[in-house]
């Protein structure tokens, strides 16, 4: 069963044509993950796909399913005026029936019930982003669209955050479009990939076909950007073995 199915998708900004007719499907309970550098459309599909932007053109189809983002900016996204306790308790007042109460979205994500007195500037960046992640979860969303959820944080945090991810899929059965800049966090974190290189896609299929024996060479100039993916996630777990999220 497919939650999203995209056909011809475009997105215009006036002359500038962010996304220029892409394809694909997202597979109910995978992790699906779109990279490409700065200016690639990624971002753009992501707000399309939650409804912040509007198709100039193409079909998108849903099939099921209460759509969350998760956005790059953790700390930015919560209100800094509420506490934990108020932001996840307002999302549950507005769930699509998750019936899950603040301590058990909070154990979900791996954090302790001393944060709910906290507000988002008394807490770590990981912290905010599992809050953020918890107050998707609070509204019922079982499919997160996370925009470079961890690009601002920690190298050690973001190998915990993008554990908890792959865990809450499986856990509870979510499906997660993965927008990433990050080769090495594409490779071992989705199922599938895109690669996108100035409103389209240049290279698609499973991460390791993708990566292994890339079509393009705008995908091997990335991965040349990556000396050493193996290295690179060897240190993420290393460092989140040492360190708290």
């Amino acid at each position: 069963m497919n939650v999203f199915e995209v056909k011809g998708l475009r997105v215009r900004y006036g002359a500038f044509e962010a996304v220029r007719g892409v394809d694909f499907t997202v597979a109910k309970g995978e992790i699906f993950g779109i990279v490409g550098e700065s200016g690639s459309g990624k971002s753009t599909i992501a707000k399309t796909l939650v409804g912040l932007e509007r198709p100039s053109a193409g079909e998108i189809s849903r099939s099921g399913g209460v759509v969350q983002m998760i956005f790059q900016d953790a700390v930015g996204s919560l209100n800094p005026r509420m506490t934990v306790a108020q932001t996840l308790a307002e999302a549950i007042a507005h769930s699509h029936g998750s019936g899950r109460a603040a301590q058990e979205l909070l154990r979900l994500v791996g954090l302790s019930d001393a944060v709910l007195r906290q507000y988002p500037r008394e807490m770590s960046g990981g912290q905010c982003q599992r809050v953020s992640i918890a107050r998707a979860l609070a509204a019922g969303g079982d499919v997160l669209i996370a925009d470079e959820p961890v690009s601002a944080l920690d190298v050690s945090v973001q190998a915990r955050v993008l554990n908890l991810l792959r865990d809450l899929r499986r856990d509870l059965g979510l499906t997660i479009v993965l927008i990433a800049h990050d080769l090495a966090v594409v490779k071992n974190v989705c199922d599938r990939v895109a690669v996108m290189e100035k409103g389209v896609f240049v290279d698609f299929g499973a991460a390791a076909d993708v990566f292994e024996h890339p079509r393009s060479d705008y995908t091997r100039r990335l991965l040349s950007a990556v000396p050493d993916v193996a290295r690179s996630l060897a240190r993420r777990k290393a460092a989140a073995a040492k360190e708290p999220g």
